[in-house]
């Protein structure tokens, strides 16, 4: 891989290290295997840790009147949400 490979996945977790704190690395433009590829041939434990998500995500931005001459506002929105959290509903099984 080149550089930019933290683009290769939308998702990445590691373990928290106060040095990594750039998706491509400190200096991406110094090395190809950089930042995200390098951490993660590591195969660091994630178990028991503290952890760093690392989500990348693009924006297509849809041009209005109001955003010309200088554009006012951009809305974007990102959401963590659990999917298949629990085996079954908890709410069926409430104690009486």
């Amino acid at each position: 891989g080149g550089r930019g490979g933290f683009t290769h996945y939308h998702f990445w977790v590691t373990p928290r290290q106060a040095d990594e704190l750039y998706a491509d690395g400190a200096y991406p433009f110094r090395k190809k295997r950089n930042g995200l590829l390098q951490w993660t041939e590591k195969d660091r434990k994630i178990e028991n840790t503290d952890i760093v998500a690392w989500y990348t995500l693009g924006f297509h931005h849809v041009v209005r009147v109001e955003d010309w001459p200088v554009m006012p506002t951009k809305w974007d929105q990102f959401e963590i949400r659990p999917y298949n959290f629990f085996d079954r509903n908890p709410a069926v099984d409430l104690p009486k």
